[in-house]
Parts: C-alpha cells; sequence; structure tokens
C-alpha cells in the first residue's frame, strides 16, 4: 500500500521545532500530523472544521488514537499524510492514517471520533452534511453501529 492508495493526502515539512535531541521527530508530533491531516481532509471534502460545527449542530470529539511508528522522521523532510474513513457508524468516524517520506510508510495509525451534541457533550448520529461530504469524497457507504 502507499499514499496513493488514500483518497486524500496532505504534505508537510517536519520543522525544527518537532524534532528531539536524537535528531528525530518527537512521538507526540505524529498526533498533530494526524491532526493536520484529518483538518485538511475536511477542508478536501467541503466540510471546514469548526466553520461547520453550527451549521451541524453537532461537534467532532476524539475517543480513541493508535499510533504505530515503523520509522523516525528529521528534521526538514518532505511527509504525505495520508487519510481516508475506514468506518462511519451511526455516531462514530474512524479514519485511518499513514504517514509517508517517499516511498516508505514510516508511521500508521487510527483514529476514532464521535459525532456529539456540543453543549451536552452526548454523541449523536452523524450529520447529514457530514456523513454526505465523507460519502462523496470517497464514495463510501455508512454502516450502522
Amino acid at each position: 500500500m502507499a499514499a496513493a492508495d488514500f483518497p486524500f493526502s496532505h504534505r508537510l515539512r517536519v520543522r525544527w521545532a518537532e524534532v528531539d535531541k536524537q535528531g528525530v521527530v518527537f512521538n507526540g508530533h505524529y498526533l498533530t500530523y494526524f491532526d493536520i491531516g484529518i483538518f485538511e481532509y475536511w477542508r478536501a471534502a467541503g466540510v471546514a472544521y469548526p466553520d461547520c460545527v453550527p451549521l451541524m449542530g453537532a461537534d467532532l470529539f476524539v475517543v480513541k488514537t493508535l499510533v504505530n511508528y515503523h520509522a523516525p522522521a528529521e528534521y526538514d523532510d518532505w511527509l504525505d499524510v495520508a487519510v481516508r474513513v475506514d468506518r462511519l457508524g451511526n455516531s462514530s468516524i474512524t479514519f485511518a492514517l499513514e504517514i509517508w517520506r517517499d516511498t516508505n510508510r514510516i508511521i500508521s495509525g487510527e483514529v476514532i471520533y464521535v459525532t456529539a451534541d456540543p453543549l451536552q457533550r452526548k454523541s449523536v448520529p452523524i450529520p447529514a452534511l457530514l456523513r454526505d461530504a465523507i460519502v462523496k469524497l470517497q464514495g463510501i457507504p455508512g454502516d450502522a453501529e
């Protein structure tokens, strides 16, 4: 599998502030890279976050993250953050992510979001606006949880 096998990817460059004393990206920054990739995924889908929250009447809350480290990134590397929705449930969205340096997958992982009422913070069904944007970008059907 390669970054090109994902419906969306976002390119970024490793900044000096992101590397540690060993000269590699500090592990916590990969979650930031995942977040940037997902944020840009929403933009590409036509649902700019956080502007879409009032339109949807729902917000997104992370409930699980998983990061698998295969190889380190270093200062000034160009990385491609590959993003796809692997599961579209009733109230949850599971993103699969991979970070590639050239043809080498260096990071893989998953982020699970739950859509929730922004005030009560209780789960609600994925709003049609969001579901339709995902289906349009990826051409995937949703499945009930």
